[in-house]
């Protein structure tokens, strides 16, 4: 005998409408990260920035519910989604051309209001995100979620269904690495694969001498990737014009495209594509 189907209409089309979504996004992958205070959101923001750049459709999704920090680095604070018509879902903010995100920011009065919500509010959030959201068919989408293993990135890994890869975001510090580890164990366990490690705010270039100082002293991303077989992708060094393109919300890749972390956020990007 078949296995009799017990969802009820209103569960089934909100099934199809989450499959559609799925179906219009080719590669999906998640920005995770230990602790916080690592850069993840920059790291993701500027990475969407330099797949755009290279022609692709990108979305970025932020589902940091608590702190969301996307829609300011993007420029899109205050903007308001808007229905497509009647009885049809909002599509995501367009950021510029070929670049959309989708935020919390967008559906809350104030930035200054708390989101005071248990788990099952949040599971439910980020589920709707995309599953009543109108996104069009991207390239790659990017997902940014808070730090930690706890249920943000573990919702986004049962309701995407198959994310293709997690990108690791961790500082030189050892204490910063010792949370990064989990997050390695956290992909496998999850059966998602895990596309390297970035290691951001590595040096700091002196602007008067050019010697290059190590705020943030530690081998431990070299063990870690050893220990666990994955990639260093990357190492973005300290620019204090990183920080003002993300609090000013604006391109930090366009304005600065000849800076030294602005060529190694490129190389990245290249190898992300290639993998």
């Amino acid at each position: 005998m078949k296995e009799a189907n017990f969802k009820k209409p209103e569960q089934k089309e909100q099934d199809k409408r989450l499959n559609n979504n799925l179906d219009r996004i080719k590669n999906k992958f998640i920005v995770i990260s230990g602790k916080g205070g690592v850069g993840k959101s920059t790291v993701a923001v500027n990475v969407a920035y330099g797949l755009l750049d290279k022609g692709f459709t990108v979305g970025i999704l932020d589902v940091d519910i608590h702190g969301p920090s996307i829609a300011k680095m993007l420029g899109i604070e205050g903007k308001r989604l808007k229905p497509q018509g009647k009885n049809k879902f909002p599509s995501p903010i367009e950021v510029t051309k070929d670049l959309y995100a989708m935020s919390i920011a967008s559906l809350i009065e104030s930035p200054d209001e708390p989101i005071i919500w248990r788990g099952p509010l949040k599971i439910g959030a980020i589920k709707q995100f995309m599953q009543d959201i109108q996104w069009p068919e991207l390239d790659y989408l990017i997902v940014d979620s808070p730090p930690g293993t706890g249920d943000e990135p573990l919702s986004v890994v049962q309701t995407l269904k198959k994310v293709d890869a997690s990108l690791i975001v961790s500082t030189p510090q050892d204490v910063a690495l010792l949370d990064a580890r989990k997050t390695i164990k956290f992909s496998e366990k999850m059966k998602v694969p895990v596309l390297g490690i970035i290691e951001n705010m590595s040096t700091f270039a002196c602007p008067h001498c050019g010697e290059k100082i190590d705020i943030f002293s530690g081998l431990g991303i070299e063990k870690a990737a050893k220990d666990f077989k994955v990639d260093i992708l990357g190492k973005i060094p300290i620019d204090t014009n990183i920080v003002k393109s993300g609090d000013s919300g604006f391109s930090y890749l366009g304005k600065h495209k000849d800076s030294v972390s602005a060529k190694e956020i490129h190389k990245i990007v290249e190898k992300i594509v290639k993998k």
